[in-house]
């Protein structure tokens, strides 16, 4: 244990067990079609049986009341976080200037996660956004444990042998990682031991497969370390564990999911690593101001044909009508890629062994009972990550990674336009779209005064995230914010919000053009 917390040294304080883990139980009535309430919009990562449309129209539901402008900030600001990276000799050398992050939840709990942390021991800052489906449970072991296995994967092979010798000297280890954490971003206290020795076995095994001198290439060292880490949730979840807890967890682990979008920015090599549906944005600034966006990352869903492709061209031809139904994996999973989920991976007769050997508490879940239809040739899921690379410009002034909680709700230019003129403080005088609407000259009148008390009054956010999520929330069908929709929408009773959207997690990075461009030069030269 001494030195397990050498290792993992600048956690945060581990929240108390019954106030952060046990909520994660609470998840089971999203597992179905919901029959109390008419559904406003399609959960993101499980079934229904009826298709309903989306709609964000206000309803006699929404007309509860109106929060005080004070209490809609104090609700969007809860779970804001920055970081500015430090200077040095009073000038930045890194290509980051710093991140804004936040989240807004709709399930109780959320079930979304983020990390942030800067490489010690190798150059590089990780960010990362996890949506988790059916609990929180996988998206927040992947919170606490991607970048350890991304930071392993990239350290040289003479580095990884002084960590192994320091483990069996027992000697205290440097740190890998500095995190840059909320308060509310907890760790599993009870499973750190666990997670310890899954990774000192993969960095052995990379000591065995790597060369005296030998330094990992970047986009193997993502691939890897993903395709790694889900590996060891399937595995510990085989294995279970004495402790009755831990064999608990690590089950609850294995058969809930998460998407996972990660950044890998040292100097300007952008790497993006993406497994899902969340989803990384460049905002780039024109040369008249503008800002216009770049993808970084594909969604891998049914909206994604090469997607489609893929997963048909794994399967024989006799599911090919089954493999991919209402647009999802065998009629259940929108997102076609995800860690965890081993009900989509294990052959029955696994899942049927490990729920047999576990505990009471998981043959009262109806979810990890249930065989997916069509069950023939898994697995059918992959955590295997598509790596996208950019190098950065001057003119790339800031990235947003979010969750599909945010996408469904704008437009990745709008997204773009909307951080761009908050960071900048210039808006761009678009012409006044009402989108096929009658409005009367009234309302015209109103649209514009507010446009013009919007650009000259200071903006009420310290975080872009934050403006960002008011954005996403409360716009109307004009694109601007609605106190009144906005204060609806967050007074939502929690049984009822997750039907008008979903968790909206987001990280917005800074990049500073002045070192990226004397980066571009260096390596030019």
């Amino acid at each position: 244990m001494h030195v397990t917390s050498q290792l993992l040294r600048g956690f945060p304080r581990t929240k108390a067990l019954a106030s952060s883990l046990l909520p994660c139980q609470q998840h089971q009535s999203q597992l179905g079609p919901i029959t109390q309430q008419p559904a406003l919009r399609r959960p993101s990562h499980v079934w229904q049986s009826h298709q309903h449309s989306r709609s964000y129209q206000t309803t006699s539901v929404l007309r509860s009341y109106i929060l005080t402008p004070p209490q809609v900030n104090s609700i969007l600001k809860a779970n804001e976080y920055s970081f500015k990276v430090p200077e040095f000799d009073g000038k930045n050398v890194s290509s980051v200037m710093g991140f804004e992050s936040n989240q807004l939840p709709a399930n109780a709990p959320i079930e979304d996660r983020r990390s942030a942390a800067t490489c010690l021991q190798t150059r590089g800052m990780l960010l990362g956004v996890f949506d988790g489906h059916a609990g929180c449970a996988c998206a927040q072991a992947l919170s606490e444990r991607l970048f350890y296995y991304i930071a392993v994967s990239l350290l040289p092979h003479d580095t990884l042998c002084e960590l192994e010798a320091a483990v069996e000297a027992g000697r205290a280890l440097s740190p890998i990682l500095q995190w840059h954490k909320h308060p509310n971003d907890y760790f599993t206290r009870e499973a750190q031991t666990l997670y310890f020795n899954s990774l000192r076995t993969y960095w052995q095994e990379l000591i065995d497969l790597t060369s005296p001198g030998e330094v990992p290439d970047t986009r193997e060292a993502l691939l890897n370390a993903f395709k790694r880490l889900d590996n060891d949730i399937s595995l510990e979840a085989q294995v279970g564990d004495p402790n009755a807890f831990l064999h608990y967890w690590v089950l609850r682990v294995a058969f809930s999911g998460a998407t996972a979008c990660v950044a890998h920015i040292d100097g300007p090599d952008l790497f993006i690593a993406n497994a899902g549906d969340a989803r990384a944005v460049l905002g780039v600034q024109e040369e008249d101001g503008s800002f216009s966006a770049h993808t970084l990352s594909n969604d891998h869903s049914a909206q994604n044909e090469e997607e489609m492709a893929r997963i048909r061209g794994e399967h024989p031809p006799s599911e090919r009508k089954t493999v991919i139904r209402q647009d999802r994996l065998l009629g259940l999973l929108m997102p076609f890629r995800a860690f965890g989920d081993v009900k989509f991976k294990w052959s029955i007769e696994l899942q049927k062994r490990v729920l047999e050997s576990g505990p009471d508490q998981l043959h009262e879940n109806e979810h990890t009972k249930f065989i997916p239809p069509n069950y023939h040739t898994p697995p059918y899921l992959t955590a295997e990550p598509e790596i996208t690379y950019h190098r950065l410009r001057p003119q790339d002034r800031f990235m947003v990674i979010g969750s599909d909680g945010l996408w469904e709700t704008l437009h990745r230019q709008e997204v773009v336009r909307i951080v761009g003129e908050y960071l900048t403080g210039v808006h761009q005088r678009q012409p006044l779209k009402v989108g096929g609407y009658k409005v009367t000259l009234g309302q015209m009148q109103g649209l514009l005064e507010e446009r013009k008390a919007r650009v000259s009054s200071a903006f009420e956010d310290q975080n872009s995230s934050t403006h960002l999520i008011r954005h996403a929330v409360g716009n109307n069908e004009f694109g601007t914010v609605d106190h009144e929709r906005l204060s609806k929408m967050l007074s939502l009773p929690e049984e009822l919000a997750r039907m008008y959207r979903d968790d909206i997690t987001i990280i917005i990075s800074q990049f500073n053009p002045h070192v990226i461009g004397a980066q571009r030069q260096d390596g030019q030269s």
